[in-house]
């Protein structure tokens, strides 16, 4: 326990800005680029309905879907999400740059280095409760532009001493060949590999700035095994969703069929039979009147549980979400705008709410889950309000303090994305349980022996 909270301490404590080009810090070379990220941040609407608004056209995803449905009759919610955003050919995240202050959305990393550091701390941390195995894969889903990952790196460097000579490798989750170069840059400048074949699991191979190996896969079936920590900063938001309506003949889907008024433009509808997914997604006692439910990431945190049971490891799920409450939240968004969902597919982000109830069902009883619990109160408890008063004491530049300001208040603000994102976390369930030792046929607890406080979800006095 004191060994742990040393090295939260170091960290949280210690001031080493990031290295850039030339010299400068990354916190000074990002700082006209983050400012207006948090001011493109700050006005967005709340992501919790959708709106229509003028959208690009991108003719060749509105063809493709209505001759898919003039064929097949109306699409599920959830094929017309994958089609729309992953599509090899049109898929809107295959084609797009849609990160940072000049894309469709902003993420957490890039509001601010320090959200990126912490969450580097607690995967040392969690390593550490773990009895410290000699290897170590961090695993991104969805790693956006590379910069979480990035700055978790330079967490990494900072404590060598306390990694203790573990093998370190990273291992991304990418499905976006134009995404997988942004971060390769990020993270690697130019020295990367692609591998031609299809049939490869890896995609893309490389060593980071800071010497570790870096590896792309398009699937988390792909990552070797191994002692993981897998992280998914608004990941599971992105997965194709079903969505469905209490009816007086029960539970039907919701579809996307096309406008018979207007053949160009989609429309939602309520299909009038069972589906297969109507009759085996639901909870026989859920009482909303409009369910979303996403099949995919319930695989993909199954998945990731048998690898932490099999393996050892933990996951950090940080996304938009709830705890089974909310009904209707699927939107779309272009250039930090709502955009209705059906208008101009494929030229806007599509998204939902993650439901954690339902990851935490999936999950199963093999795991610990802890979980959510709003940004404000995860970044607080890991020490956030201490590592913003050093940078503070050992910063001069007037702009940079107040950048510095302005983003520990966009992301732990309960009015922006304190209140609005949830972390989530799957752990073994020996990184809980109280060691115990057989003696005179019952089973003792060790004197002097508790299960390590989980670094975020914990307070951790780090005052």
């Amino acid at each position: 326990m004191r060994t742990l909270l040393r090295v939260v301490r170091t960290f949280v404590h210690s001031f080493t800005p990031a290295q850039g080009a030339k010299g400068f810090s990354m916190r000074e070379c990002r700082l006209g680029y983050t400012q207006k990220a948090v001011e493109e941040w700050a006005v967005m609407p709340s992501r919790r309905c959708s709106m229509s608004v003028e959208g690009r056209s991108d003719p060749s995803m509105l063809r493709h879907l209505t001759s898919k449905i003039t064929a097949t009759g109306p699409i599920t919610v959830a094929e017309y999400m994958r089609e729309v955003l992953t599509n090899p050919v049109s898929g809107y995240y295959v084609k797009n740059d849609m990160l940072g202050a000049d894309g469709d959305f902003i993420t957490s990393p890039e509001i601010s280095q320090i959200f990126g550091e912490l969450i580097g701390v607690w995967c040392v941390s969690e390593w550490m409760a773990a009895g410290k195995p000699k290897a170590l894969q961090l695993v991104e889903l969805g790693p956006g532009r590379g910069s979480l990952t990035s700055d978790i790196l330079r967490v990494f460097r900072q404590l060598q001493s306390a990694l203790n000579g573990a093998a370190v490798s990273i291992h991304l989750v990418e499905v976006s060949p134009k995404l997988s170069q942004v971060q390769a840059e990020c993270l690697t400048g130019e020295h990367t590999q692609v591998c031609v074949s299809d049939k490869e699991a890896v995609y893309r191979t490389g060593t980071s700035h800071t010497g570790l190996p870096i590896a792309w896969y398009r699937r988390v079936e792909d990552i070797p095994k191994g002692f993981s920590i897998f992280l998914a900063h608004e990941f599971f938001d992105a997965l194709p969703i079903h969505k469905f309506q209490r009816t007086d003949k029960g539970w039907r889907e919701v579809m996307v069929d096309i406008d018979p008024e207007e053949p160009e433009k989609l429309r939602f509808v309520v299909f009038p039979a069972p589906t297969l997914a109507s009759t085996t997604l639901i909870q026989a006692d859920d009482k909303r009147e409009h369910v979303e439910v996403c099949p995919e990431g319930g695989v993909i945190v199954q998945n990731l549980a048998n690898r932490i049971v099999e393996d050892g490891g933990a996951a950090l799920i940080a996304d938009y979400g709830h705890d089974g409450t909310k009904m209707d939240t699927f939107r779309g968004f272009s250039g930090h705008k709502l955009h209705d969902v059906l208008l101009a597919p494929g030229t806007a982000d599509l998204t939902a709410d993650v439901d954690f109830s339902y990851l935490r069902r999936m999950a199963g009883d093999d795991v610990v889950c802890l979980g959510p619990i709003t940004q404000r109160t995860f970044l607080k408890n890991m020490g956030i309000d201490t590592r913003l008063q050093v940078l503070l004491r050992n910063c001069h530049d007037a702009s940079t303090r107040a950048q510095l300001i302005q983003s520990y208040d966009m992301l732990t603000n309960l009015e922006k994305m304190g209140q609005r994102f949830h972390f989530f976390s799957l752990l073994s369930r020996s990184r809980l349980a109280e060691p115990q030792e057989e003696g005179e046929g019952l089973k003792r607890r060790k004197k002097g022996r508790v299960p390590l406080p989980v670094a975020g979800f914990s307070e951790l006095g780090l005052q």
